[in-house]
């Protein structure tokens, strides 16, 4: 495993990544594209770029440094679209989520720095390689990833443990034999989850609307410890083998017993092993590739963590940029937010299952990405919407529109709605106007 440039625990913490994502998110990106108020929730991704700044006013080997933090790429949105809708034509975004629309808002701004060092701009984060025509990342500069909510798929697959009060309800065993119910963000949940979950009592509000809790403190399925909640079902009644909770037990502290997993609406792909779909902690197989999440027609997009498990390996920076660059664009850690957590399912899901990976291209490699949790609450996450609203009248979904934000000088904003421009009309959609920004990068010049 590759180690990326140094971190150190006081350069940043998690916190400081999230709340500067999130005061972003309600200062820079517009209203149009956002949750509906009380109705609606959102997932939001970022890539924040750290620099490390020499104190030159203080002489010695050991000069103390200045770490500046900007979000230079944003993305909201849960959708994807269907195989039957996807186009020839490449017109269309094929995926929504979040973390995808953050990726694509920073190729655009790699691509836009690139064009400040081939204009010899001294203020470009790219300066020359060694090889003529080649260009390289700046040494005093780091990427870390942040999203308010796990990555739907394998990351997703989450031990709930005995001791714990959920924050939603465990699967029981009828919902497991009838695994078409499915969610459209992240984490599943049962559709009669209010009648597990009292969101109006003091415990439940105290849960979820917490201002924040110290990093650290999430590693281990995180939304605090409540003094009451739902009693989940005990496994001895589930008849599970011991191989079979194997792969779900070794995350769990030492002691602790894992009486069930949320589940992800993450599909296998064609070939893998699948999942058993047995009720309890042995539902599903863990490490598996995945499509996305989502009722109806089944959709051909990976899942958010395949994707960030392979720009791990890849790098960030897409095939195009990759012919002026030296080495891949890598992520030096990932942060995110208080929501379902476990870290040893981060690990696995994004470095742990690509260990084997080899015969990669010089420069190419499995980085030793930092994982953190942040204790900060993304305003319109599903939780804190649902916590606000309580019981209020209508059903909560999740938002049709997604944004794109990108710190670039032209059209940083892109806001669509199933993956055209949000308010394009079917007579429109062939117009070159109907083509999001996200789509190519034919400003980019050399």
């Amino acid at each position: 495993m590759v180690r990326g440039p140094a971190l150190t625990q006081t350069m940043w913490t998690a916190d400081e990544i999230a709340r500067l994502c999130y005061e972003h998110y309600g200062t820079r990106l517009p209203k149009k594209g956002k949750p509906e108020p009380n109705r609606e929730w959102t997932l939001l991704a970022a890539v924040v770029k750290v620099q490390l700044v020499a104190d030159w006013a203080c002489g010695g080997s050991n000069r103390p440094t200045q770490v500046t933090k900007e979000v230079v790429s944003m993305g909201t949105g849960t959708k994807c679209i269907g195989q039957s809708k996807m186009r020839k034509s490449g017109d269309i975004l094929n995926d929504s989520h979040a973390e995808v629309i953050a990726r694509r808002s920073f190729q655009r701004y790699l691509h836009y720095q690139l064009h400040l060092a081939a204009a010899l701009k001294e203020d470009s984060i790219f300066v020359p390689g060694t090889q003529r025509g080649l260009w390289k990342l700046r040494p005093d500069l780091l990427f870390v990833f942040f999203s308010s909510h796990t990555p739907c798929g394998d990351a997703s697959i989450i031990p709930m443990l005995e001791f714990e009060d959920q924050p939603c309800c465990p699967v029981s065993r009828d919902w497991a034999n009838n695994p078409s119910v499915e969610a459209d963000g992240n984490l599943e949940a049962p559709e009669n989850k209010k009648k597990c979950e009292d969101l109006g009592s003091p415990v439940t509000k105290k849960m979820r609307l917490e201002p924040g809790i110290p990093d650290g403190v999430g590693h281990h399925q995180s939304f605090g410890n409540q003094e009451s909640g739902p009693i989940p079902p005990s496994i001895s009644g589930s008849n599970l083998t011991t191989q079979e909770l194997a792969t779900v037990t070794g995350m769990a502290p030492s002691g602790a017993k894992v009486v069930d997993v949320y589940r992800t609406g993450a599909k296998c792909v064609p070939g893998e092993a699948g999942d058993s779909g047995k009720p309890g902690a042995a539902y599903h197989q863990v490490g598996l590739l995945r499509v996305k999440p989502g009722r109806g027609d089944r959709t051909c997009s990976m899942s958010c963590s395949d994707k960030l498990a392979r720009w791990n390996v890849l790098g960030c920076q897409g095939a195009l940029l990759m012919h002026l660059l030296e080495k891949p664009i890598y992520l030096s850690a990932v942060v995110i937010g208080r929501c379902p957590y476990s870290q040893e399912a981060m690990q696995r899901a994004l470095t742990g299952r690509c260990q084997n990976v080899s015969a990669l291209p010089k420069g190419f490699g499995v980085q030793e990405v930092k994982i953190q949790q942040s204790g900060l609450l993304f305003e319109h996450s599903r939780c804190a919407v649902q916590a606000k609203r309580a019981d209020g009248p209508g059903r909560l979904v999740p938002c049709g529109a997604a944004i794109s934000w990108s710190a670039v000088p032209e059209q940083p904003l892109d806001v669509t709605a199933n993956g055209f421009p949000q308010g394009t009309t079917k007579k429109g959609i062939r117009c070159l106007q109907a083509r999001s920004q996200q789509l190519g990068c034919s400003g980019f010049q050399l």
